[in-house]
């Protein structure tokens, strides 16, 4: 059994396990650990399976209560007890100051406001740098540009990849799409097809897009031993060097596959250091929509985008 978040909730919002606790005061701190620790696994008989710890209790600066911690499995719970150990409350968060007045919370929540205007003058910034020379769908100079963290072989991507679709049909002239790489670990024939879609987007843009279409649309039939021949495939008719590409995309010793995994891999880290965790993820104009959302989800912020 584990310690639920729903547990927690439940113990904070009722009362927080009042009255549960005997009324003898204790001589000395350790009894009166042991006595609450008792107690809590009493009211809480999962407890009793995740041997818990209690730490120190001190007073509290509030008259009549004092505060301490119990630890399970690592993680510390702050709690706040009357001092004659008669009613308990489970903390679910650190003490706020909540001292401010009227003006001092206008002047917080100015400053809050032009540190997020900052911050977010600084993600698009950093994309926009991060984009350039890529290639891309929709209109060149477009007021709107969407970024995708995504990954070929993830069928969410493939969800999100549709999604795309739509936004460029209802948005030809006023959204840029740009695609870049976050191959999860746990995708083996990921990276690879990054690697490919790169080295042929070296000598062709549109020859990356093939790669990219025919990547989602053959998704479940691929494999780490043959997308390299597939993508060969796929690639027929796109006029590119076909010996280059293969240097470049299945020859794992060749500077020219080494320098496009490296550029794979300096993706995944921008990503991750924007904060992607997981795929698709998207920014428009540095707005973060995470997941496989329909165009429903973009609209709003296209529309946003365009007007700012």
């Amino acid at each position: 059994m584990k310690l639920t978040s729903r547990s927690m909730a439940l113990a904070a919002c009722a009362g927080l396990l009042a009255a549960a606790l005997s009324v003898v005061p204790a001589e000395a701190q350790g009894d009166r650990k042991s006595k609450i620790l008792g107690n809590l696994k009493l009211n809480m008989p999962q407890l009793a399976e995740m041997d818990p710890t209690m730490g120190d209790i001190t007073p509290s600066g509030i008259e009549g209560l004092d505060q301490g911690t119990f630890t399970v499995r690592g993680r510390p719970y702050t709690f706040l007890v009357t001092t004659d150990d008669k009613k308990f409350w489970l903390l679910q968060g650190e003490a706020m100051d909540v001292s401010r007045g009227e003006e001092e919370i206008k002047v917080e929540l100015a400053k809050r406001e032009e540190e997020k205007k900052k911050e977010a003058a600084e993600r698009v910034e950093k994309i926009a740098k991060s984009v350039e020379g890529r290639p891309f769908r929709g209109a060149a100079d477009a007021t709107v540009t969407i970024v995708e963290f995504s990954d070929f072989q993830c069928p969410y991507c493939s969800r999100g990849a549709n999604t795309v679709e739509q936004i460029l049909e209802k948005y030809p002239n006023d959204v840029k799409f740009v695609f870049q790489h976050f191959p999860l670990n746990f995708h083996p024939w990921a990276k690879p097809a990054a690697i490919a879609a790169n080295c042929a987007a070296n000598q062709n843009h549109d020859a990356f897009w093939t790669l990219h279409d025919a990547y989602f649309k053959n998704q479940k039939s691929l494999k780490p031993d043959t997308v390299v021949a597939e993508s060969k495939k796929y690639l027929d008719g796109s006029g590119i060097d076909m010996a280059a590409w293969e240097k470049c995309a299945g020859d794992t010793s060749s500077a020219e596959y080494q320098a496009e995994a490296a550029k794979v891999d300096a993706d995944m880290a921008f990503g991750q250091s924007m904060g992607v965790s997981g795929t698709p993820g998207f920014f428009v104009n540095g707005e973060f929509l995470n997941g496989a959302q329909p165009l429903t989800a973009f609209v709003p912020l296209i529309e946003k985008a365009k007007g700012s």
